[in-house]
């Protein structure tokens, strides 16, 4: 049944194939106000137009990172937190009818929320089932003989999971792929290579200060739905545990995480979508600092992708696809270190910051897939074009025919890079 579900949704969207989307940050905001959600904002599946290749080109490999799926929430402290605040607040009848609708249904979902803390979830499965149909359909040349495909995943079971719905799904597309999937310390160095079970040490820098935050005095912040969401919330915040800033943020941490799980509407009358998106900027900004810091950290990934890449072009690998699956906490900061759509232009004025990233960039089950194209004339330049999230996407690689780029281009830019 769920194979069904899942058919008749991606039937639907294919059939309402999306083509563009609005080019301000702002404008994609009021578009769909859950953007504003950030890295909690779940992966929407649509099928974007992209360049047609230049004359003679084909795609032959594929090079890809991503996030894991829609999962419940990182830790169990906000579901513990959740738990004594609605409870306290209960038995000292603090709370407003609209809080008392909230905690009922919070207690409701109470055991199923702490099971599943971190779990991957069923849209959390979707998604990548989704994302790795449209690969295929979108480069079928890369598959249509079968092939050797690795892929690798993080310890974390999430993770492991959506590896496994991937790689099912393009079996299923095409059985004649042979897919081996690891999760091993053998191969952190090129999901996860921060994670503290790798066996190689890096000495990167830990974290790299973005250029805005001199002159943040200059951002004016809004600050005004926190006393709203208080006041809906409780008649009185005398007496609860904790500061009124920590439990609002609880609060807005359990909205944005809500329809990756399967509980939209547990806060009605709380918050609104377009409440979270009109404060939104201030977000991005501490958004863009934590992909920002980290970014020479994910060079090992980088260097991963030219080196299998380079093999894959030279014949001395014979994978049609190399798969990674891993963590915002890398593929935000291997954005940056990438320089996918101006993430590394490193602004001055935090106004500026939204223009070159959104942290919506940064969602569940958030993907870099760079596909490579072979031309049938002896002699000619392999060309690669990078997608963000199914999206045609910029690169700091010098070019006359974007979205494509000279493979010799794009390998020597990002091999300066990493070794500067």
């Amino acid at each position: 049944m769920k194979q069904v579900f899942f058919s008749v949704v991606f039937i639907l969207l294919s059939a309402t194939a999306v083509w563009g989307q609005p080019t301000s940050a702002i404008d994609q905001l009021k578009a769909d106000p859950r953007k504003a959600y950030g890295n909690d904002y779940p992966y929407q599946l649509a099928i974007p137009r992209l360049t047609k290749a230049p004359s003679g080109y084909k795609p032959f490999y594929i090079s890809h990172y991503a996030r894991h799926g829609s999962r419940y929430y990182w830790s169990s402290s906000l579901y513990k937190e959740l738990d004594t605040l609605l409870t306290t607040a209960h038995q000292k009848q603090l709370l407003t009818p609209v809080g008392e609708t909230f905690r009922q249904k919070f207690m409701a979902a109470k055991q199923e929320l702490q099971t599943g803390v971190s779990e991957l979830t069923e849209l959390g499965w979707q998604q990548h089932q989704g994302i790795a149909r449209i690969m295929y359909n979108n480069f079928p040349e890369v598959f249509k003989k079968g092939g050797n495909v690795l892929a690798i995943s993080s310890l974390v079971g999430r993770c492991v999971l959506s590896m496994s719905a991937f790689c099912q799904e393009l079996v299923q597309c095409n059985p004649k792929l042979e897919i081996r999937e690891q999760s091993s310390r053998f191969t952190l160095d090129a999901v996860v290579p921060t994670d503290g079970q790798n066996p190689v040490k890096h000495n990167y820098p830990r974290y790299v200060k973005p250029r805005y935050e001199k002159n943040m005095k200059n951002f004016k912040r809004e600050h005004g739905l926190r006393d709203k969401i208080a006041k809906r919330m409780f008649v009185s915040t005398e007496g609860l545990p904790g500061n009124i800033h920590h439990i609002t943020s609880n609060l807005i941490n359990l909205y944005t995480s809500l329809p990756s799980i399967g509980h939209e509407g547990m806060m009605e009358g709380i918050v609104s979508d377009e409440e979270i998106a009109s404060e939104w900027e201030g977000g991005n900004l501490g958004a863009y600092s934590w992909v920002f810091g980290p970014q020479y950290q994910m060079i090992p990934i980088l260097q991963d992708i030219l080196q299998k890449a380079s093999a894959a072009i030279d014949g001395s690998s014979d994978h049609v696809a190399d798969l990674r699956f891993g963590h915002d906490t890398c593929i935000g900061p291997l954005t940056v270190l990438m320089g996918i759509n101006g993430a590394d232009l490193d602004p001055e004025d935090p106004y500026e910051v939204k223009n070159i990233y959104q942290n919506w960039e940064t969602c569940k089950a958030s993907n870099i897939q760079l596909i490579f194209y072979r031309s049938n004339k002896p002699g000619a330049d392999t060309l690669v074009k990078c997608l963000l999230n199914g999206n045609e996407a910029k690169l700091p690689v010098p070019t006359q025919s974007y979205p494509y780029y000279k493979w010799s281009d794009f390998l020597q830019f990002y091999t300066q890079r990493c070794n500067k």
